[in-house]
């Protein structure tokens, strides 16, 4: 088993520090878990599990999940792709593209325990790292559940180009595209 990194939770008001957070490659085991946290942090935005499934198989590179002693704390799922071209909400991609242009960041999802540890900043710096290895110029994704301040600190920014209105309408009228430049500085 793959550990790409952790982190030990924040103490702060109310919160004592506990074991840390580790973030690991996602197996197929995991989707069940995965699923269900998807569903518990985005309700808003329901995914049947095959998407997450087609995801792990076409590219588990991008695919981890976050635990603490064993239980899953969250996930994210991700890959390259088109540029300015963000998948539909609950489609299948169906394969990876030949000449991808961007990486994109599918999902970040993190139960309630894991918010504040910095879990979410280590999972970013991460995937900046892997696409900067494999030769991608930025990352993206679609910002929902008022993450847009979350994603702004990751040096992501808001992008407003009419071609992204159909994809965003699978979302919601919330949703926003965000690009980073690899280059760009994150803030913690």
């Amino acid at each position: 088993m793959t550990m790409i990194g952790s982190v030990s939770d924040v103490g702060g008001a109310g919160r004592e520090a506990g074991p840390p957070f580790v973030w690991r490659a996602m197996e197929p085991d995991d989707l069940g878990d995965v699923h269900a946290i998807g569903e518990r942090v985005h309700p808003g935005y329901p995914e049947r599990i095959e998407v997450f499934a087609e995801r792990l198989r076409l590219y588990p590179a991008g695919c981890l999940v976050l635990e603490r002693e064993e239980e899953m704390a969250g996930y994210v799922v991700s890959h390259p792709w088109h540029p300015m071209m963000p998948p539909r909400l609950d489609s299948l991609v169906v394969a990876m593209p030949t000449f991808p242009a961007t990486f994109y960041i599918h999902d970040l999802a993190l139960l309630p325990a894991a918010r504040g540890s910095g879990a979410g900043g280590r999972a970013v710096a991460h995937l900046v790292d892997h696409a900067a290895a494999i030769g991608l110029a930025d990352l993206s994704l679609v910002a929902v559940n008022a993450s847009v301040p979350f994603w702004e600190r990751q040096a992501f920014a808001v992008v407003d180009d009419a071609r992204l209105a159909a994809s965003l309408r699978s979302y919601d009228a919330d949703a926003r595209f965000m690009i980073r430049q690899l280059g760009a500085v994150s803030r913690d």
